[in-house]
């Protein structure tokens, strides 16, 4: 079964929540319709009412049935944003207000209140602020300081295997990692695994070196980052460093690893030293292997938080909703 659709079983008659915070933008309206209809998610709209009003009208349906709220006007504006400047020195409940009137902002204190599952937004909001919402809101996972991305490959033939699955990280946000950064990005990838892939996480620390065969600054941050990962979680199933071949291919690995490995040859989330190397790959992978990529995701997030690219059509929004609740059910 099409990942999306597989997820959107998961999630279908759930009634996740889902704040859609862009609903001055007919596509969102058509989207909010559509996740409604398909039993996806229960949407809650976000923007001025006579925006929204025109954005139906260019979408040519009504949101009936669907929740709509302007920011500015609800009656929980004040709860945020005395709950927001609380413990921010900087802040006070004045200017929190203000920031909380801004749809993508109200949106992520919904989620952090608990009254939404998750934030889907991007279509119309630069891809930064919708990091900043979400850190600034939602805040990042436990023991996470640092959020990043994930592309969700669908390779349609690899090694026997049809329409297999991988995790690629990070492709889309963090352009130099810190030993730290990559340490957080590995953790928070094999987190998205769970709920993505039918296997369990095995995670592969990239590089251009496998297991000591080259040397550099580079190789070495990658091996500090292993440590640090095996440090905080020691049930994860991650090694490396491993040139991608020795982490994909059985019969490379059996070559070029000496020892026991449990990812060698078997990784499904593959963690890239640095964008430069995550960017390229995704993109060599999509063309030259006629890969789907799905995504970018943001991860890392205590709660799901999506960003969309402003150039999604309607059914990239769905699936960038479906992907981001089935991170909710277990």
């Amino acid at each position: 079964m099409d990942i999306i659709k597989k997820c959107e079983e998961k999630v279908r008659g759930k009634k996740f929540r889902l704040v859609l915070p862009e609903g001055e933008d007919e596509r969102i309206v058509q989207a909010a319709r559509q996740l409604k209809e398909r039993t996806i998610a229960d949407p809650i709209v976000l923007g001025k009412p006579e925006k929204i009003a025109e954005a139906e009208q260019k979408a040519g349906m009504a949101l009936d049935g669907i929740e709509k709220l302007n920011p500015r006007e609800s009656q929980c504006l004040e709860k945020y944003a005395e709950e927001y400047a609380k413990g921010r020195d900087d802040i006070n409940p004045a200017i929190a207000r203000r920031l909380l009137m801004k749809p993508v902002f109200f949106a992520g204190m919904m989620v952090a209140a608990g009254n939404a599952d998750a934030v889907v937004c991007g279509a119309a909001t630069a891809t930064a602020t919708v990091i900043q919402s979400g850190v600034l809101t939602i805040g990042l996972g436990e023991g996470i300081h640092t959020p990043s991305s994930y592309f969700l490959m669908v390779i349609p033939s690899f090694l026997g295997d049809k329409d297999k699955l991988f995790i690629y990280a990070d492709c889309a946000v963090n352009i130099d990692p810190s030993v730290d950064d990559l340490a957080d990005i590995a953790i928070a990838s094999a987190q998205s695994a769970v709920s993505l892939l039918d296997d369990e996480p095995r995670v592969a620390m990239l590089s251009f070196s496998t297991k000591g065969s080259a040397s550099s600054p580079s190789v070495e941050k990658v091996i500090a980052a292993l440590e640090i990962v095996r440090r905080r979680k020691p049930s994860l199933l991650i090694d490396g460093e491993f040139q991608a071949d020795s982490a994909i291919v059985p019969r490379v690995a059996a070559k070029k690893v000496k020892g026991e490995s449990s990812v060698a040859g078997r990784a499904n989330v593959l963690i890239f030293p640095d964008l430069d190397a995550g960017n390229i790959a995704y993109k060599l992978t999509q063309y030259m292997a006629g890969a789907q990529a799905i995504g970018p995701f943001l991860q890392g997030f205590a709660k799901p938080i999506s960003d969309l690219s402003r150039g999604a059509g309607v059914e990239d929004i769905i699936s960038t909703a479906i992907i981001t609740l089935a991170k909710l059910v277990e």
